[in-house]
């Protein structure tokens, strides 16, 4: 075979191999090589205790918690002599209703997440068709969503600018 022949087929490999339809859209590239379980996805329950009547035990919730999962932030905390019960879910922390109503101001969004969903799904798919020589194992999480970053240093200098105090913010530098 001549030198030309030879460039002409490795061309044609290297375009068959970017036309496989690849569904893997997954930017993070970790896989299980065992074939055992995943020891860190097993979390063995409390003792199971009797309780002081069965008549006062709450009726099974699907989906619901049960007495004896573990409760590892909640332990914690009352270890170190704290409420436990504050780990609870109660709704809308009354600290932070303000916020919340600030930012529900101009109206909410129901199905955000999957509206979300889909423009990740979007974005995924199109950087896996940008890259289609993948040499080498590596994580394309970040150059695919580079876009989206935030420079905060340009936008705390833009809000500077625009007069907003940024007292968190460390000094502006003298140049």
């Amino acid at each position: 075979m001549t030198l030309p022949r030879k460039i002409i087929m490795v061309g044609l490999v290297l375009v068959l191999a970017a036309c496989s339809r690849d569904r893997d859209t997954t930017l993070t590239r970790f896989q299980n090589k065992g074939d055992g379980p995943d020891e860190f996805s097993i979390v063995p329950g409390k003792p199971l205790q009797e309780p002081e009547s069965y008549a006062s035990l709450p009726t099974p919730e699907p989906g619901a918690p049960n007495r004896t999962d573990q409760t590892p932030l909640a332990d914690g905390i009352a270890a170190l002599g704290g409420n436990a019960a504050a780990t609870a879910s109660a709704g809308i922390a009354p600290g932070d209703a303000g916020l919340v109503r600030h930012a529900a101001r101009h109206g909410t969004d129901p199905a955000i997440r999957q509206t979300l969903r889909v423009e990740d799904d979007k974005i995924r798919r199109n950087y896996g068709r940008r890259n289609l020589l993948r040499i080498g194992p590596r994580d394309d999480y970040t150059q695919a969503y580079k876009r989206q970053w935030l420079d905060e240093q340009a936008e705390r200098e833009r809000l500077r600018r625009a007069g907003v105090v940024t007292p968190t913010a460390p000094p502006p530098t003298s140049r």
